[in-house]
């Protein structure tokens, strides 16, 4: 594969995951203010599953940007 190939297919990954976790970060917050429970109960579930959701996104962005980073080397 061309090194621009592979750079454009890493920046699509990207956007793809950005909207994955938009859309599961909006469900999950959706499920959780569904709850029966009064919102200082729900706060904790929609911080922790916020931080998470988006510690994973970071996690994938950190290792794709070193791949994209490694292939310009080449």
């Amino acid at each position: 594969m061309k090194k621009e190939t592979l750079s454009t297919l890493i920046k699509w990954i990207k956007r793809l995951l950005g909207v994955v976790a938009l859309v599961a970060w909006i469900s999950v917050i959706v499920t959780i203010s569904k709850s029966p429970l009064p919102f200082g109960e729900q706060a904790p579930y929609c911080m922790g599953s916020t931080m998470l959701i988006f510690m994973i996104l970071s996690g994938f962005y950190k290792g794709l940007e070193y791949w994209e980073h490694n292939i310009k080397e080449i």
